[in-house]
């Protein structure tokens, strides 16, 4: 009799117990530039499209134009899990690894095409793990554009530069391209450039079309050149320690998402970067000056050494890819 009143009693309380349901996951994203952006835009949609097919599941929160934290806190806010995603420049994991270097040497790329040739390759989706030891997982590159000049006089020769104090993200190589024309770089976060620019601490910067719009620089420099003299690629990263403690269903749709989203942010930088030339120059607040062929070598070939200089720590093979790609675009 005692051992069915026990019995019952086991299955009443299980009964009364509330069921245990699985707990939304909540996916920080903390990013420093616009939602009009290539990179916001590839947010937003990455939210959509998780929020959508993981509903109840997965919810994704972003925080734009350094809302939470600069490119370069967010990579200890990330390893801390007070963030889960971010996309920084390539630029801000020299700490973290070199290899990433790679996309700071000027004049690498010859274009866009060959850019998304070697991101897609076996060589460069490799590189995604260089930072992997240091716990963080590269899950796709976002692309924004070419690099262009600006300052308040025309940038025609790479004597134009000298002198001149230019904002640059945290990159040692972006410092050796800037002392090779003799000019003076100055590391700098990306929410400080427009006051900067604006009130003189600085003479000029280099970036992509899309973010020298949306940030208006080119509100408060005369002068803007086309030189397409570097890249800027965004890694979309999470930590280890956030990635391996989601269930495995749940990451491998992450994966298929993410994929997804990074086609489509290449597609908008690509419009991005026409668009946003075209509005540029409409506007008339900067004089825009295109480089001839011959103009450019001028300062690719100024520039060239950096890459010797830093070839060990990035990996010659690497470089080596590139030039393949190069050729082929």
């Amino acid at each position: 009799m005692k051992k069915i009143i026990t019995s019952a009693l086991i299955t009443i309380t299980l009964i009364a117990s509330p069921i245990t349901l699985a707990k939304e996951i909540v996916i920080k994203f903390s990013h420093v530039t616009t939602e009009k952006s290539p990179k916001g835009k590839g947010a937003i949609l990455l939210k959509k499209i998780v929020e959508e097919r993981l509903k109840g599941k997965v919810r994704v929160e972003i925080y734009p134009n350094s809302q939470l934290y600069n490119d370069k806190a967010v990579l200890k806010a990330l390893l801390l899990n007070d963030v889960q995603l971010a996309a920084p420049t390539l630029s801000k994991f020299n700490k973290y690894t070199k290899k990433w270097g790679l996309f700071d040497l000027p004049f690498l790329f010859k274009n866009t095409g060959a850019l998304n040739c070697f991101t897609s390759s076996k060589k460069g989706q490799s590189l995604l793990n260089s930072a992997e030891n240091k716990g963080i997982i590269g899950l796709g590159y976002w692309l924004n554009g070419m690099k262009q000049i600006s300052a308040n006089r025309p940038l025609i020769t790479p004597d134009d530069a000298k002198g001149l104090k230019f904002r640059i993200m945290s990159s040692d190589i972006l410092k050796a391209q800037f002392e090779s024309v003799d000019a003076n770089p100055q590391k700098m976060a990306f929410s400080e450039v427009y006051n900067a620019l604006a009130t003189g601490v600085i003479d000029g910067q280099e970036n992509t079309w899309s973010n020298i719009r949306s940030k208006k620089f080119f509100e408060v420099q005369k002068d803007t050149t086309v030189s397409n003299h570097g890249v800027l690629e965004y890694v979309l990263v999470t930590s280890k320690r956030f990635w391996n403690s989601l269930p495995d269903d749940i990451a491998i749709e992450l994966e298929k998402i993410i994929k997804e989203v990074t086609a489509k942010v290449v597609e908008y930088a690509l419009d991005a970067a026409q668009t946003d030339m075209d509005a540029v120059i409409k506007s008339g607040k900067t004089n825009v000056h295109t480089l001839t062929d011959s103009q450019r070598q001028k300062w690719a070939n100024v520039m060239k050494p950096v890459w010797a200089k830093f070839a060990g720590e990035i990996g010659k093979d690497n470089i080596e890819a590139v030039q393949h790609c190069n050729a082929i675009n």
